[in-house]
């Protein structure tokens, strides 16, 4: 199989444009972790497309590199090399309708997707409707509003963009103040939503789904520290504990609600001392995935390919936790 891998941010999506280096640390572990997956695969041919500046991290003889510098368009560099190639696995954020359109972009070529449909992406990046979907079968979530429609109430609210990745440009509200600060720094309150603040264990699952199925890989602890009111990923550890029965049953629940998930995604959840809540679906390749292997000795990528024809069987060579530092400098 002649595969293609793009993760937008070490890939070209910044080709213009200087990297944020919380998101370079992010995309790098990422996209390490999914060559060293592919890398116990012989049989697999990887052209990956790569910024310029990451050339000295990600060259090797064995993968074909693609590199892209400023005098390239990115979106057409991607496709171009997704009809030279079998199969796409695309590692992109939600907003903007990035990772939407990068998987559309895979199936208008026709090549094989290793991640959910844009359909499925669509339907879990924007905030709002997953609210609205998750409510329909009632599982527990936040209670969502959309901001545009809010006006200050006493209590604890966090504010977040819509279809935001991570805790990028989200705002905590503690009082009447907080909450003028962020209206006055939001230009489009369309594009933002607004919830209950909820204070408990912050965990993430790492699950592989399938026509509305879901098996979980793992179940992992979300470290955030608070800066100017705003929630800062510090790391995570993976593997934190076994995944527990309501987490397992939270997974199917996810996927009977967005059944055209497919292969690796992954889940929020507030776990408080009453209730463990849903707050949002990540259709795609996040954090904790890049210590999944080293945690449990699962390869995540082999696991995706087989799903295109058998129901995962994990088979875990280790059970420990991993801690992942995402730690930057101000």
């Amino acid at each position: 199989m002649n595969l293609l891998i793009f993760e937008y941010i070490t890939g070209g999506g910044f080709n213009r444009q200087e990297i944020p280096a919380s998101l370079a640390k992010e995309g790098g572990l990422m996209l390490s972790a999914l060559l060293e997956n592919f890398s116990a695969m012989p049989e697999i041919n990887i052209t990956l497309m790569l910024d310029y500046r990451f050339l000295p991290s990600f060259s090797d003889s064995k993968i074909n590199i693609a590199t892209l510098t400023p005098d390239h368009n990115v979106h057409e560099e991607f496709f171009c090399y997704c009809r030279t190639n079998d199969a796409v696995w695309p590692v992109a954020p939600e907003f903007d309708g990035i990772l939407q359109n990068l998987c559309r972009q895979v199936t208008d070529a026709g090549k094989l997707l290793l991640t959910s449909p844009a359909s499925a992406v669509a339907a879990t990046a924007d905030k709002f409707t997953t609210w609205q979907a998750l409510s329909r079968l009632q599982i527990p979530t936040a209670a969502t509003r959309l901001f545009q429609d809010c006006r200050y109430l006493p209590g604890e609210w966090i504010i977040k963009p819509i279809d935001g990745a991570g805790s990028s440009q989200t705002y905590l509200i503690f009082n009447q103040t907080d909450f003028s600060v962020a209206v006055s720094s939001i230009s489009d309150f369309s594009r933002y939503i607004i919830q209950p603040h909820l204070e408990g264990e912050k965990t993430s699952l790492s699950c592989l789904f399938k026509q509305g199925e879901a098996w979980v890989i793992s179940a992992n602890l979300q470290e955030f520290s608070i800066h100017g009111n705003q929630y800062r990923l510090d790391g995570c550890r993976v593997n934190h504990q076994p995944p527990k029965p309501v987490h397992v049953a939270l997974a199917n629940q996810v996927a009977q609600a967005f059944p055209d998930l497919w292969g690796y995604a992954g889940i929020d959840l507030i776990d408080t001392p009453e209730k463990t809540w849903v707050l949002e679906i990540n259709p795609r390749l996040t954090t904790s995935f890049a210590g999944i292997d080293a945690a449990l000795g699962i390869n995540v990528a082999r696991e995706v390919l087989a799903l295109r024809e058998n129901t995962p069987k994990f088979n875990p060579l280790r059970n420990q936790p991993i801690d992942i530092n995402l730690k930057h400098e101000s």
